[in-house]
């Protein structure tokens, strides 16, 4: 069952690491969510014009060669120009170079405007249920909806 929320997701940059996207879009769309794939190798601007065309609620960029950080850089800034001043950004994976401490990580993510950063490894079980948290969207009850 469809939950009404649209997402974009690709990989950034130079990156060519299709195995970990083509899992997230399957287990995306099984959450319920309405998902264009931009595959890999994909820019900031790629990302902001699918936004645009498909009035997304989120963007979820990946990245597994170590350069998100870097390819990553003024994406907020490019969304509130392209009036997406209110979308989600979320980004995972191997995003950096070299092993550094996540907590560090995520605080230079933070401040360049991302919602959510994942570390390598997370589930996409991880994501999505911040993604439902933070577009509100809720579970099925699992009582199939009796009535006390």
């Amino acid at each position: 069952m469809k939950n009404g929320k649209k997402l974009v997701i690709g990989v950034i940059g130079a990156d060519v690491h299709a195995v970990g996207i083509r899992i997230l879009d399957f287990a995306f769309n099984e959450a319920g969510f309405e998902v264009t794939n931009l595959g890999v190798m994909v820019s900031q601007e790629e990302f902001i014009a699918a936004a645009v065309e498909t009035d997304a609620d989120a963007i979820v960029i990946s990245s597994l060669y170590g350069h998100g950080e870097l390819d990553c850089r003024g994406m907020r800034a490019k969304c509130d120009e392209a009036g997406l001043d209110n979308i989600l950004l979320f980004v995972g994976g191997n995003i950096v170079v070299g092993k550094q401490n996540f907590e560090d990580v995520e605080k230079r993510f933070h401040a360049m405007g991302f919602n959510r950063v994942f570390p390598p490894g997370t589930a996409p079980e991880e994501t999505i249920k911040w993604l439902k948290h933070d577009l509100g969207v809720q579970d099925e009850p699992a009582d199939n909806g009796a009535q006390a």
